[in-house]
């Protein structure tokens, strides 16, 4: 396990965090924990000078490196959200080539947005956070990590839009919070299979990542889905966020082959509607979602085109809203973003679109 410790909790002398601090080295002692850095609550950009969270990283590793002991580094920092420029710093200063930073379809929850990216591994450009660096120009040498992997059909929706939890999929606080010990469980163990099993066909591996406030509880809930995810699938490597990232990162010096795919059929809890499917294609250039009802053999139509070949820019002030979004966004917050057919996209989109995936011509 990965466990971010925050900059007031290593650096509060009272004797429940000094305890905490202690417990937290002997887990690395013990079982090979990583023990690592959060820096401000998962929304520092949004809050925080870049400069500002910059020196913050850098006081907080040294602390940590100290706490732990035995001239121990982190391989990884997990951040919720980290700006671009943050990210090449960890990579050409801190020497940290891994930032769990971005949450994955994350808009109208909590305190930062930031739709628009890949919810897989990816290097990330230095024009922003969420576009994957298109060549060495850009290319930042850290590999973005999402936090927590979510129900694809529950994730189109702009945070509680009608009454659903966008945030639901294998998080036990979405899940088994809302729903229930029963069918929260059962949501935890649907979402893992999309990528442990269909997923792991398309992409010839699969990944699945939950991140939770240890404070709430729900360890049970945990424990529960990491035995089931070992019954299931026994092969199933559990791996630090740091050991994650450099593994892939092993395998993939650039994103020149990303390439991935994702299709779910809903899973049945509130939000993700047994009658429909969703595929999602992800690489350099673009990521696309199409979304339509299975049982009805209905037509797909286009929820999501966003470009990453195009100018980006983050914000430069301090705001929430951090998001990519140009074309089409599955959010639905612009008067822009109406599911559309392909063939309605502009002749360069779908130019784009067939290049790399011919066959999609036949759902024009």
């Amino acid at each position: 396990m990965t466990w971010a410790i925050s900059w007031l909790a290593l650096n509060d002398s009272r004797k429940e965090y000094q305890e905490a601090r202690k417990l937290l080295a002997s887990f690395h002692d013990r079982y090979g924990d990583e023990i690592t850095f959060i820096p401000g609550g998962y929304f520092a950009p949004m809050y925080n000078t870049r400069e500002q969270i910059r020196k913050t990283i850098h006081q907080a590793l040294g602390l940590v490196s100290g706490m732990v002991g035995g001239g121990y580094r982190p391989q990884c920092v997990v951040a919720g959200f980290m700006d671009a420029e943050n990210q090449r710093f960890l990579a050409t200063e801190e020497g940290i080539h891994v930032c769990q930073g971005q949450i994955w379809s994350q808009h109208g929850i909590d305190h930062g947005d930031g739709d628009g990216g890949i919810c897989y591994p990816y290097y990330p450009s230095r024009e922003h956070y969420l576009k994957p660096a298109q060549g060495a120009a850009d290319f930042i040498d850290c590999v973005c990590l999402d936090g927590w992997t979510c129900d694809f059909l529950t994730a189109r929706r702009n945070g509680f839009q009608g009454d659903f939890n966008s945030r639901l999929g294998v998080g036990p606080i979405e899940t088994v919070g809302d729903l229930g010990k029963l069918a929260g469980r059962k949501e935890m163990m649907d979402i893992t299979a999309v990528h442990f099993d269909r997923g792991h066909a398309l992409n010839g591996f699969g990944w699945v990542t939950g991140i939770w406030e240890v404070s709430v509880g729900h360890d049970e809930d945990l424990t529960y889905w990491l035995q089931a995810v070992r019954d299931r699938w026994p092969d199933t490597q559990a791996m630090t966020e740091g050991a994650f990232g450099l593994e892939w990162r092993k395998h993939m010096p650039s994103n020149a082959s990303l390439n991935y795919r994702f299709d779910e059929k809903g899973t049945g809890a509130p939000g993700s509607e047994k009658e429909l499917e969703i595929q999602w294609f992800m690489n350099r250039e673009f990521r696309l979602a199409l979304l339509h009802n299975w049982m009805e053999n209905s037509p797909p139509m286009a929820i999501d085109f966003t470009r990453y070949d195009l100018k980006a820019e983050e914000p430069q002030g301090l705001q929430r809203e951090w998001s990519l979004m140009n074309v089409l966004n599955q959010k639905g917050t612009r008067t822009q973003d109406k599911p559309i057919r392909l063939g309605q996209l502009s002749p360069a989109d779908q130019r784009i679109i067939y290049a790399r995936y011919p066959n999609l011509k036949n759902l024009a």
